[in-house]
């Protein structure tokens, strides 16, 4: 990938630097919604911009390009935090891997909502084994859309919460291309650069980002912590005359990543954390992850006229993975998972003991190569018509899809020895002989939604179909061949409707009340007669602008008739992937967010200010008994763990013509890692915390800007999760600075 790199700098630099400012396809319209013409959406996005978002029936939120440049994040859970419903905990301080809830959802591994890039499913496999290993990567995004209410019908499976779309970078109107560069702390840097252009009847693009760090946390046994991931993306369009009765395009995308992360399961104990929260124990020294991931899509647009569309996108991802990390330790006979050590380190002295380097037994140290191979692939379609009447307008949106993944797990574990701080291998494992099993998942999709313009009302009712089977055949630790002499086979198949309906009340040119409610749905695992999760979801709200005062407050209730919890080794489990019923729950809250230019009637500065707040309350409304190391014991009444009651995100800017600078702060509220209610025990909290960042660019020319970044200004050291094993600390202060080129 270093290759890559030099040739796409080669390539940007070489190109014409009289080049007119690109055309961003993805602006923000700012004329009202009498002035506009109703268009038909692309596929690849949901909504598109800030106006689409600001009228739908639904709560929905867009990250505009410029949003994203602000401060130039490459950490998702740093991009998302400013959108109100989204409940995030972090796991390794730069957002490989995050866990996303919206509307208190599950978070673990963000498998509860639907994830896509440019409108496909993007989880590794999104019905069979939908934990998001892979995540694209935010800092080559060109917008980011965030949905919930009940526009969820149109995207699936995961229909509860709601939906996030990546939108990478769009091929440009005309000859353009961008280098943006930059270093600091923690030898941390990113490159970005892409360069595209559109003739007559073709058009590309490509792209290149590597971002990478040696990490902020300090090994015992010395070595980096770090991660160093490359992105390269292509794309190529061909088109009709622009002057063709009947307008068709076909675009295809290329998109291949690769990642090699020096990250563990393995944090700290609780007296520990505290003398040290960025202390790495020795027996994590081993521990990397091993991923590449494709994609592949093909799209044909046919335009019959301005008012009927068909998209039809063929894809397929192709991920794989091995994460070689530490599982558990074996001392005396007696052997133990890692977040059971560190949970209570009192009770397993010997143990604990190897962990940190101070003791030696032969084959203590397990390692498992968690090694596992992806693909998701299909095919969709989308027909979308409007027509005008003398006092309405009519839309009707049909979307078909077919879709197959699977997910291959070939796993097995090696024994080490630990030897003065260093660990040496004593025992070889075989590969297959700790998982050999291939889960997969067969799904049909449709859905139709009507939209309905009449004077100041707006309605859309639709309704999904999902009909899924899911299997998984698992040969035995002991047919590593796969030749079926031990075959297990089971098979689960779910056949469901998904209604909604949605309103907005357009009151005058600055307020108006939308609302909805929709059906949720997850998909079940592969137990035979399990049952998927299911829940009715209700919203409320209203957008405003008095006096330069923008905003928009939501309130949300999402009653599970049955909640499905997931045994994900990232949530301290066994890692087997298994959902089990964790019965009726009822969550509601509140979700507000306000912007205001300070300085509007400066014509020269602008001091813009942003509030935003959630709140979230969940509530079991039945009892269960998950794994002590999931969820515990849960009764009536007792709180779903890692949902924050309460998150605060504020943001300050000043703009002028040469410059610009922002200040960010997140509150986020404490939060049980198990279930429970009443105060919050020592050992099952997380404690609320305060981060604060800060941007600043310098514009030297049109073309040419200086940037600079302060992570945590505040230097605060702090706790993000007790999973998967042990606490894990939040990215501490970081200086960074770097150039942003454009032509």
């Amino acid at each position: 990938m270093k290759k890559l790199s030099l040739f796409f700098l080669s390539l940007l630099l070489t190109g014409s630097l009289q080049a007119q400012e690109k055309n961003d396809s993805l602006q923000d319209p700012s004329k009202s919604v009498e002035d506009l013409k109703e268009v038909i959406i692309s596929a690849k996005v949901l909504f598109g911009s800030k106006f689409e978002a600001r009228n739908r029936t639904g709560s929905a939120y867009f990250l505009s390009p410029q949003d994203l440049k602000k401060f130039n994040y490459t950490d998702i859970n740093r991009v998302l935090r400013q959108v109100p419903g989204v409940n995030i905990y972090e796991e390794d301080g730069f957002g490989l891997r995050p866990n996303i809830s919206l509307r208190g959802t599950s978070p673990e591994r963000s498998s509860k909502i639907t994830l896509m890039e440019d409108g496909v499913l993007i989880a590794p496999a999104p019905y069979s084994a939908p934990a998001a290993y892979y995540f694209p990567s935010v800092g080559r995004m060109q917008a980011v859309e965030v949905l919930k209410g009940s526009s969820q019908v149109q995207f699936g499976p995961f229909t509860t919460g709601g939906a996030i779309n990546f939108i990478s970078s769009q091929i440009p109107q005309e000859f353009s291309g961008s280098v943006d560069a930059n270093y600091g702390s923690f030898n941390t840097s990113n490159l970005h650069a892409k360069v595209g252009n559109s003739h007559k009847n073709i058009g590309y693009l490509v792209e290149y980002q590597n971002n990478r760090s040696d990490g902020f946390k300090n090994l015992d046994s010395g070595g980096d912590t770090g991660f160093n991931k490359d992105d390269l993306v292509a794309k190529f369009r061909v088109n009709t005359n622009p002057e063709a009765a009947t307008q068709q395009a076909l675009d295809f995308k290329f998109q291949y990543s690769d990642e090699v992360s020096d990250e563990t399961y393995l944090g700290l104990t609780a007296s520990d954390f505290e003398k040290d929260p960025f202390r790495r124990y020795a027996a994590s020294q081993k521990d990397q992850m091993n991923a590449e991931h494709m994609q592949f899509m093909a799209t044909h647009t046919l335009d019959f006229h301005n008012s009927f569309r068909i998209t039809t996108t063929g894809y397929r991802n192709e991920f794989s993975r091995n994460w070689y990390k530490l599982n558990d330790v074996t001392a005396n006979g007696e052997k133990q998972g890692i977040a059971s050590i560190l949970d209570n380190p009192g009770a397993y002295p010997d143990i604990f003991n190897i962990i940190t380097g101070g003791a030696s037994e032969a084959d203590a140290l397990a390692v498992k190569n968690n090694n596992r191979e992806y693909t998701s692939q299909g095919v969709q379609t989308k027909f979308d018509y409007h027509w005008a009447g003398e006092n309405t307008f009519h839309d009707i949106e049909i979307g078909l899809k077919y879709h197959v993944d699977e997910e291959d797990r070939f796993q097995w574990v090696d024994r080490y020895q630990m030897n003065e701080g260093q660990m040496d291998l004593t025992t070889e494992g075989t590969p297959g002989t700790d998982a050999n099993r291939i889960s997969d998942a067969k799904a049909f999709a449709a859905h139709i939604m009507y939209k309905l313009k009449f004077n100041k009302w707006t309605f859309t009712p639709g309704i999904r179909y999902e009909n899924i089977t899911l299997g998984r055949i698992d040969y035995g630790k002991e047919d590593i061949n796969r030749t079926g002499s031990d075959l297990s086979t089971r098979e689960n198949k779910v056949d469901v409707f998904i209604p909604g309906i949605g309103f907005n009340y357009k009151i005058n040119a600055d307020a108006a009340i939308f609302g909805g409610v929709h059906k949720g749905f997850s998909p079940p695992g592969s137990s035979v007669g399990q049952d998927p999760e299911e829940s009715v979801n209700l919203e409320l709200g209203s957008r405003f602008n008095f006096a330069g005062l923008q905003g928009e407050a939501v309130v949300f209730y999402n009653d599970y008739s049955n909640l499905l919890g997931s045994d994900l080794a990232a949530s301290g489990g066994t890692g087997s992937l298994d959902q089990f019923n964790a019965g009726e729950v009822l969550v509601h809250g509140l979700e507000l967010l306000l912007n205001y230019d300070l300085l509007k009637t400066n014509a020269e500065f602008k001091l813009p200010v942003s509030l935003g707040y959630t709140y979230t309350n969940t509530e079991f409304q039945s009892e269960f008994e998950s794994a002590a190391d999931i969820w515990g014991k849960v009764t009536e009444g007792d709180e779903m763990p890692y949902i924050p009651n309460h998150q605060f995100n504020a943001s300050l800017g000043l703009e002028y013509e040469k410059f610009e600078t922002y200040l960010s702060g997140r509150y986020m509220g404490e939060f049980r890692t198990l279930a429970g209610t009443g105060s919050i025990p020592e050992n099952e909290k997380i404690d609320a915390n305060f981060v604060l960042d800060f941007a600043a660019k310098y514009h030297l020319n049109k073309h040419l800007s200086l940037t600079g970044n302060m992570i945590n200004v505040l230097d605060n050291e702090y706790a993000v999760a007790r999973v998967p094993a042990g606490l894990r600390p939040g990215h501490p202060f970081g200086v960074y600075a770097g150039i942003s080129a454009s032509f």
